[in-house]
């Protein structure tokens, strides 16, 4: 039988491992974050451009998360799988999951810019992009160049995970880093010198995906562990599925935020026209851009949380493939605890400095009906973070050790059930700050349904597979 070079995983300290695998991946997700967030900086500090262009940004935003939910569930369903496999000693389905993978995001990118491209403009009016003539014209320009990149954010997104699964964390980082650099060295010179307004955005955007893709098509070339063959491009349904439905809780999560952000902008849209001073044409961008940084801190915040859940991912497939449920039960314990205090902090932050971080975002440019709704909008729509990092640990988590299931259903119930449901219903009761009530009451019921999950897995996993005592370390 073929070994592999992957048996640290079920040896090495778990603290150690979490650190080796968990800090890239943090710094991966957060250096994808930042390519919107960067964006939405120099384009709030453009005054050419203003909340305009911010709300515009808030609009195409859901539809970067589409391409990210796909190729996520291509990605992290191939990391899950490849760890699986391999500590179940079974290299060749891990070589097929890959190369499977990287036809499936090709096709898929293609597809999607394409769909993109054609219903462009139906598309920007389904995501609220038609509050204001203005905001609809920055919208359109921004997207287009968006849409044209599509294929390098997906292959170069999807091939993050499949990297770490590969036991390379550290390239993994780098080629993300590499692409958002280079972002945010054009992104000012064609803002603010060349004057190209969100075109210049934009393409500062695909110029650095296109990079990372570069890089991931090289390190596809040299993999070091798992070196797919020929024949394993070529599509075998039952390693596609498996691997898909191992992903589909990544894409549920992002595709179910996508649902939430477009119920959110048209209910933003909606009863900011019934709004006193929102219902003024040169202030009716003001709610959706502000939302959209909102989100954008939390996406932040996010990166973080699902950087140390993801970077697990491995750790977590691979000793559950060897039956190692001990280090398993210890990894979930740290986890949860890193994601909590993660949250506590975050919390800290959006309660007590929420006119400084609305600052960077350009408020000086802004009215005060601008900063003062920034601030309100800060302090309630994120008053629950710590259960929402907890939360979303808990998804991910199931998903890295199989329960595709769980994982799901968690994740829809969030997103859908209660993340959409609540975003249409309360604004019929409380107006725009029901669309902030939205997210903490979701976050609430949430937890409620992870705590008796999260109860459930240490149960299972105090059920040893191992006849002889696991010591952990």
């Amino acid at each position: 039988m073929e070994t592999n070079s992957n048996q640290f995983l079920g040896t090495e300290r778990i603290g150690k491992l979490m650190k080796s695998y968990a800090i890239p991946c943090i710094i991966s997700l957060l250096v994808g974050a930042l390519y919107n967030i960067v964006d939405q900086i120099f384009i709030a500090n453009a005054t050419y451009l203003g909340s305009y262009g911010n709300a515009a940004n808030t609009v195409v935003f859901p539809l970067t998360v589409i391409a990210l939910a796909i190729a996520v569930m291509i990605g992290d369903g191939c990391c899950a799988f490849v760890s699986l496999s391999l500590g179940k000693q079974e290299p060749e389905d891990a070589k097929k999951s890959v190369g499977n993978s990287v036809v499936l995001v090709i096709v898929s990118s293609v597809v999607l810019c394409i769909i993109y491209l054609v219903f462009r403009r139906q598309i920007v009016t389904m995501f609220g992009g038609n509050v204001n003539a203005e905001t609809f014209k920055h919208s359109m320009e921004y997207f287009f160049y968006i849409s044209l990149g599509v294929p390098f954010y997906m292959f170069g997104q999807a091939m993050n995970p499949i990297i770490r699964a590969d036991g390379n964390p550290k390239f993994a980082m780098v080629s993300t880093l590499a692409g958002a650099v280079l972002n945010i060295i054009f992104d000012p010179i064609f803002i603010f010198v060349f004057k190209w307004g969100m075109m210049g955005a934009a393409v500062a955007t695909v110029m650095g995906q296109v990079v990372t893709a570069v890089l991931a098509i090289w390190y596809l070339l040299h993999m070091k562990e798992i070196r797919p063959k020929k024949h394993d491009y070529v599509l075998d349904w039952s390693i596609s599925r498996k691997t898909l439905v191992l992903g589909i809780c990544s894409f549920l999560s992002q595709i179910s935020l996508v649902a939430a952000m477009a119920a959110i902008n048209n209910m933003i849209r909606k009863y900011g026209a019934l709004d006193p001073v929102f219902s003024q044409e040169q202030y009716a961008q003001i709610p959706m851009a502000v939302v959209g940084i909102v989100m954008k801190f939390f996406q932040i915040v996010i990166s973080i949380v699902v950087g140390m859940a993801a970077g697990c991912i491995p750790i977590a497939g691979y000793n559950m493939g060897a039956g190692l449920k001990p280090r398993v039960k210890n990894l979930f314990t740290r986890l949860l605890t890193a994601e909590a205090c993660v949250g506590a902090v975050a919390l800290l932050i959006v309660e007590l400095f929420p006119q400084q971080l609305i600052a960077i975002f350009g408020a000086a440019n802004e009215s005060s009906y601008y900063t003062d709704f920034a601030i309100h909008s800060f302090r309630i729509y994120l008053c629950m973070m710590i259960l929402a990092c907890v939360n979303k640990a808990c998804f991910i988590f199931l998903q890295a050790m199989g329960k595709a299931v769980e994982s799901t259903l968690l994740s829809m119930i969030r997103e859908i059930v209660f993340g959409v449901g609540f975003a249409l219903l309360l604004p019929s009761f409380f107006g725009l700050d029901g669309v902030l009530y939205s997210m903490p009451v979701s976050d609430i019921l949430t937890f409620l349904i992870a705590l008796f999950l999260i109860q459930r897995t240490y149960k299972e996993l105090n059920t040893h597979l191992l006849s002889n005592k696991e010591i952990i370390r």
